[in-house]
């Protein structure tokens, strides 16, 4: 059962950080290039873990350990 949430809890984190990194609007990404600088490529790294890698662990979660 606590699997089965850590699951659910993975996908809507998922979900939600790639809805608000890829619709226009949620994020300034012009603002985010100038406050990071030569930094910025490590926002697609932090993008990356904590939006799909999440939505993706939190379904293989729900998948196999039923």
């Amino acid at each position: 059962m606590i699997i089965q949430i850590i699951g659910i809890i993975f996908v809507i984190i998922g979900t939600v950080v790639s809805l608000g990194f890829w619709i226009p609007g949620i994020i300034n990404r012009n603002q985010l290039r100038k406050t990071m600088g030569n930094r910025y490529p490590m926002i697609y790294f932090i993008y990356f873990t904590n939006g799909p890698f999440l939505l993706l662990l939190g379904i293989i979660i729900l998948t196999f350990f039923k």
